[in-house]
């Protein structure tokens, strides 16, 4: 920073001020000029007003007030730094400005003299014209040298910002080939669940036999059950095919197989399959326990909605115990499952699927979907949050029965329900089918003492309140298993102990 008196010229015949009262002291400048009213005291000793200055010191110009040095001039001009004191202004400094000699011209000595001081009473000499010229110069040089080096700067970031792209635009994102390569997800996952089971899991084209061979089929889904080559998938997926027709078995790979249907249960609403000519090294899906599924734990469906091979679903368990039938209730054909209810998006195409839970262990074959016009079934209405499997249980149970025998076998109590009613539990009909007895003598529920008109209301610990649900707790049993059942009879409640028969076969 420049001072006021840097690079201005004193005249080089201003006398130098003597020592004799005759002229004034010549003290630094003060900031503003005083009061006519009331002198300052550093001009005590200077004459009166009615003394004039002498002839050989012309009238002063009025000096401009002098800006405030900086730091690095203050060390060094203690008379600068302190001209705009007030207390200093009660020490003159006569013999100070006496003794030394006024310069010739700017730059021979430093400090420069400090400027004169009028006599008391002259008129004020007019300011300087040079140092605000000089002080807007430099200003003005100072503002220039910075703009270049600001454009100095600017375009050397601009050249390295190009030759950083070829297209001269820079980017904060991040490509998907920065990302880390060994990048896993971790076990549990949706993601790494369906990886795992995804490659288990099939899609089945059915096609019924038929004069031009070009029969009447759908699809559906399945999934490795064992290493021999075994499929489970829903019956209703394959029953189109069963007699004469064809069945073909397509990986998420893209390899096809055929299969042959080892054996169906219609009640249960499961069927087995076996490829032809099953490749090595398949790898089963793992079992889960359905009896353990607690309502809110998280499912994942997998299947082929509409054709759409390989399509991963999610939701949780939202009810258990649901009495599903795939029909109407009112055919021998129908199927009755005591279901797990899951939001998981299920549509037609899914069936035969696998539930899995969070593990990736099967919990259930998706079977069934709640649709707004048709009630249960496998209508072609598209999901609404409502789909049905049957836990895995009772599948695996059917399913080594079929592979076994290549008939289902079903538990029975020994007397017909009427299937029509609900809300107040399963009453046993007064007739059977025909006109037989709708209690089997020296069957099951003749054993444990019910009769027609009885109004079962309990079985097992769960609750019935109609015939198909009857017949969905039932069918989660084995034969020979012994069952309390809770009925009530002329407005009274009883308890008995059934033990389940059997029934081989679908007719």
């Amino acid at each position: 920073m420049s001072t006021e008196n840097e690079g201005t010229a004193v005249p080089a015949d201003h006398p130098a001020a003597p020592s004799t009262p005759t002229t004034p002291p010549t003290p630094p400048a003060p900031p503003t000029a005083p009061p006519a009213s009331a002198p300052t005291p550093a001009a005590a000793d200077a004459p009166t007003a009615a003394q004039p200055p002498t002839a050989a010191q012309p009238p002063a110009p009025e000096a401009a007030p002098a800006p405030v040095p900086d730091a690095a001039h203050a060390a060094h001009t203690p008379a600068h730094a302190h001209a705009h004191t007030p207390a200093h202004a009660h020490t003159p400094a006569p013999e100070s400005a006496a003794s030394t000699p006024a310069p010739a011209a700017a730059g021979a000595g430093w400090p420069p003299p400090p400027p004169t001081v009028p006599a008391w009473g002259a008129p004020l000499p007019p300011a300087a014209p040079e140092a605000p010229r000089r002080r807007t110069g430099g200003l003005v040089a100072a503002v220039l040298v910075a703009a270049l080096v600001a454009g100095g700067i600017g375009g050397g970031i601009g050249y390295w910002a190009a030759q950083r792209g070829d297209d001269g635009v820079s980017s904060t994102t991040v490509s998907s080939g920065e990302a880390p390569a060994s990048f896993k997800r971790e076990p549990g996952t949706v993601a790494a669940v369906a990886a795992t089971a995804l490659p288990s899991v099939v899609t089945i084209q059915a096609k019924s036999g038929g004069s031009q061979g070009e029969g009447e089929g759908g699809t559906g889904t399945g999934f490795v059950y064992d290493q021999e080559g075994h499929i489970v998938t829903n019956n209703h997926v394959v029953a189109s095919a069963a007699d004469g027709g064809t069945l073909s078995v397509t990986f998420p790979d893209g390899k096809s197989y055929d299969a042959e249907v080892v054996g169906r249960a219609e009640g249960y609403d499961v069927a087995v399959l076996k490829l032809t000519n099953a490749p090595k090294g398949l790898k089963p899906l793992p079992l889960g326990d359905s009896d353990k599924v607690a309502v809110g734990d998280s499912t994942i469906a997998i299947g082929a909605p509409f054709g759409l091979s390989n399509t991963v679903t999610t939701g949780i368990i939202s009810a258990k115990n649901r009495p599903v039938a795939s029909g109407d209730g009112s055919g021998g054909s129908n199927s009755y499952m005591s279901a797990l209810q899951t939001d998981a998006s299920i549509n037609p195409g899914n069936s035969g699927g696998p539930l899995l839970d969070a593990s990736g262990a099967v919990i259930g074959i998706n079977s069934a979907i709640q649709s707004t016009g048709s009630g249960f079934g496998q209508s072609q209405a598209g999901s609404i949050g409502l789909g049905f499997a049957i836990p895995v249980n009772q599948a695996k149970n059917v399913a080594q029965q079929l592979i076994r025998t290549g008939k289902p076998v079903y538990p029975v109590i020994g007397a017909t329900v009427n299937m029509q009613e609900q809300g107040e539990g399963a009453t046993i009909a007064s007739q059977g089918s025909g006109g037989t007895p709708s209690v089997t003598p020296d069957g099951p529920a003749a054993k444990a003492g019910l009769k027609a008109g009885d109004v079962i209301t309990g079985f097992g610990g769960h609750q019935i309140d109609s015939g198909p649900s009857l017949i969905s707790e039932i069918w989660t049993h084995k034969p020979g298993d012994q069952v309390k059942i809770t009925y009530e009879r002329d407005g009274k409640t009883s308890t008995a102990t059934v033990t389940l028969g059997e029934r081989t076969g679908d007719s």
